[in-house]
């Protein structure tokens, strides 16, 4: 990376300490200088920028993390799709002609139906479904919307009534969660579960100060080449990447990038095995077109 980001990372963490100390967690100045002296490996994504980073020692561990950035000017490109059955992300992305696409959002696995709101095209195709049938309020991992309309691209977080996103005006809205990053601040994560402490396969969205917005995939399950990270790990690196909001969405075997001139282009956990062939049936994704 160039001398000017690697300052900024410099910054960044040094300026971090009110946020690190939230977390049990912290990253060390090794991790951002590592991080910032990478040299990835750019992959050929049309008119967008991907690059992919293998890292012997990243928060203490191998970590594969493959970055692609959408310019201000193209955010109006990024939209959502689901279908009603569980279909991998790239076979849903190809059937979109998307340039690119992630996964989206949480799902029942058995049933294949969302468990996060979703909206498409003005649409209601999911609702948040709580932790307990008579509850109101909703799941942690309910508390960020990524809402999209043909102006604008933004991340939420969304009233606890368990479905507030009726109350949006978007034509497009995918809750996940946690929040990560909110207003150029790292979001304090709660530690009293597995699902933030322990390393995991990870997916999120960024949006950074100048409108642009970046797609994270970090591998995990392989203990050689990538271990994955915690979620606050995760709010470090959006932060390193310069993500005033982040959304953090559906993980672990989920975790999936597509190019459209290059398949799948990370290392999905499924199958055990650290190549591409391991994608995992989802319910939704996130797309560029």
């Amino acid at each position: 990376m160039n001398r000017l980001l690697f300052a900024l990372f410099l910054i960044c963490t040094v300026g971090a300490t009110s946020c690190t100390t939230r977390t049990t967690i912290p990253e060390t100045y090794d991790d951002s200088t590592t991080f910032a002296q990478a040299n990835g490996i750019p992959i050929p994504a049309e008119s967008l920028k991907c690059t992919q980073y293998q890292f012997k020692n990243l928060f203490g561990a191998p970590q594969t993390i493959t970055i692609l950035e959408i310019d201000s000017s193209q955010r109006n490109r990024i939209h959502l799709a689901s279908d009603t059955i569980l279909t991998t992300t790239d076979t849903l992305a190809m059937r979109f002609d998307a340039l690119a696409a992630i996964n989206g959002s949480y799902f029942d696995m058995v049933n294949g139906n969302p468990i996060c709101y979703l909206r498409i095209n003005n649409k209601e195709l999911g609702i948040n479904v709580p932790q307990f049938k008579t509850s109101i309020h909703r799941k942690y991992y309910q508390y960020a919307s990524l809402c999209i309309s043909s102006n604008q691209l933004l991340i939420t977080v969304p009233d606890s009534a368990i479905n507030d996103e009726r109350s949006m005006p978007y034509p497009n809205i995918m809750t996940a969660g946690p929040m990560l990053r909110n207003n150029n601040q790292d979001v304090p994560q709660k530690m009293d579960r597995t699902f933030v402490t322990q390393r995991h396969n990870r997916t999120a969205l960024g949006i950074r100060q100048d409108g642009s917005i970046v797609l994270v995939v970090a591998d995990g399950r392989f203990y050689n080449e990538a271990q994955g990270l915690t979620l606050p790990q995760l709010v470090t690196l959006m932060r390193w990447l310069g993500c005033v909001d982040a959304i953090n969405l559906d993980g672990g075997g989920s975790t999936t990038m597509y190019l459209r001139r290059q398949g799948i282009i990370n290392y999905p956990s499924d199958n055990g095995q650290f190549d591409h062939a391991g994608t995992r049936y989802v319910s939704s994704i996130i797309y560029v077109k």
